[in-house]
């Protein structure tokens, strides 16, 4: 998943379910989800938190953590090219296999794995990223680069990129309020991947993929997201898909506010 520069308004939550199908060589086939609350405490703050289950078909069904994601913009206005930080505490399990991102070794054998043994590995991780992303005649442009540490068992900090672009099918909103107008679309593409550890960086031993992203904002709040991914090399996955829905609640943190101070005459 490529980030771009953007963050939630400020005072709004967006509710969020996406999950990821993954096709298994040498095991089952895998449907991850977790669900995802990101609130805009700032303009220059976003903060989210996840949660995390999988089902491995033939297999079972499984918790496998959560996750506390932190953004913050660097600078305040549009320039040339806009630096977001990212910071993110997980706490999962070793059959966790929701894919939003790969870093390091990280390849299709790790999830063959059944779920009894592989649930027992507990994770402490900390990753932290720099999203840049500019926009550029309609398209914008994002590049992450990606460095998780896992706070358990002394294991070396990982690497890992991604890259998209994307763009509205039409860049001026059409005069009547409707669903299906061409400037609620979105499409772009996206290459995402690991480039190994502190000891042995780069692609040595490393899956990577290539993913179409399609994404459908309704004048209700309401987004739907589509993003069919396939493996670059032996290492990865043949096929992923990830689909999402998202619903954005304006005005939350307001409202939290007047409840938890009550009225005011």
């Amino acid at each position: 998943m490529t980030y771009d520069h953007y963050l939630e308004e400020p005072g709004n939550l967006e509710v969020e379910y996406f999950s990821t199908f993954g096709t298994q060589r040498g095991g089952n086939d895998f449907h991850a989800f977790w669900s995802e609350f990101e609130f805009g405490a700032t303009a220059w703050w976003t903060t989210e938190l996840y949660f995390d289950g999988q089902t491995t078909f033939d297999d079972s069904t499984i918790f496998t953590g959560f996750r506390w994601e932190n953004r913050f913009r660097l600078l305040q206005r549009e320039h040339f090219i806009n630096p977001v930080l990212y910071i993110e505490y997980e706490q999962i399990s070793g059959a966790d296999r929701i894919l939003k991102e790969v870093e390091g070794h990280d390849v299709e054998s790790d999830h063959a794995v059944p779920n009894t043994i592989a649930r027992r590995e507990h994770n402490h991780e900390l990753e932290s990223k720099l999203l840049l992303s500019k926009n550029f005649r309609g398209w914008n442009i994002a590049e992450n680069t990606i460095a998780t540490k896992n706070l358990t068992g002394g294991k070396p900090w990982e690497f890992g990129y991604a890259i998209g672009t994307s763009r509205p099918l039409a860049l001026k909103a059409s005069a009547k309020r409707c669903n299906l107008c061409r400037e609620n679309f979105i499409a772009g593409v996206e290459m995402y991947g690991g480039l190994g550890d502190r000891y042995s960086f780069g692609l040595h031993d490393t899956s990577h993929y290539l993913a179409a992203v399609v994404a459908w904002n309704l004048p209700s709040d309401w987004t739907l997201r589509v993003s069919p991914g396939f493996g670059l090399n032996d290492n990865s996955h043949r096929f992923l898909l990830r689909w999402g829905v998202s619903r954005e609640f304006s005005g939350f943190g307001e409202t939290i506010s007047r409840i938890l101070g009550g009225h005011r005459p």
